[in-house]
């Protein structure tokens, strides 16, 4: 077995690149890697950033801040509503907004990690968020099909890991972070607590540490 090597927070997200997807876990502020958040925000030049995550932080924290550098060129999320700036930022066209329902978003991240080419859905059939999507259907019900979510990076937390990388997660942390861990050509994983390897029981892990490239401290 290969102990990773702790990473510092700025180096690790020097892989991001202008123009790249980029998964950032949590919701809201909640289960979000925030040390990642502000490295990228202060140590970082990378713009015209497209970010999935289930919202754009709030005012002036988490990705809020990067909001505010004018560095996300569209967000893919479901509750944009939760910072009324890049609802702003929206009406004004200064940011383009993808929105999709949180069930979908999660499995759409979910069959991108899985190499899936799709899966129909029921969900926003009959409303403007299936305009251009093929409806198909099924059992005498409209399913709309969605396409897998990708990123050229994720950017997750979790509240433990191992030397390898191995990953848990606490309670609600566990929504989207786990899903986009998967989803990305470069995991970052940013763990609360590291634990040597063998500290974590085998049923405790959620993300295998083949799937994170980079395990970075909260502290």
């Amino acid at each position: 077995m290969t102990v990773k090597t702790t990473t510092p927070a700025e180096e690790a997200v020097g892989h991001i690149r202008s123009g790249d997807t980029v998964m950032v876990g949590g919701f809201g502020l909640v289960g979000a890697p925030l040390v990642l958040i502000d490295a990228l925000v202060e140590s970082s030049d990378a713009t015209e950033l497209t970010i999935v995550s289930n919202n754009i932080g709030e005012a002036g924290r988490g990705l809020g801040k990067l909001l505010r550098q004018g560095r996300i060129r569209r967000g893919i999320s479901s509750y944009f509503t939760s910072n009324p700036e890049a609802v702003q930022a929206v009406n004004e066209g200064r940011i383009e907004a993808t929105l999709v329902p949180q069930g979908t978003f999660a499995e759409a991240i979910r069959a991108g990690g899985a190499g899936l080419g799709g899966f129909y859905t029921p969900v926003a059939a009959g409303t403007p968020l299936a305009d251009g999507k093929e409806v198909r259907e099924i059992g005498g019900v409209q399913h709309v099909l969605e396409s897998p979510i990708h990123a050229d990076v994720a950017l997750v937390y979790a509240a433990k890991a191992d030397e390898l990388g191995n990953l848990w997660y606490r309670r609600t942390a566990r929504n989207f972070n786990p899903l986009m861990a998967t989803a990305a050509q470069i995991t970052i994983a940013e763990a609360g607590e590291i634990v040597p390897v063998g500290e974590l029981e085998p049923e405790a892990v959620v993300t295998p540490h083949l799937y994170v490239d980079y395990l970075v401290p909260s502290t």
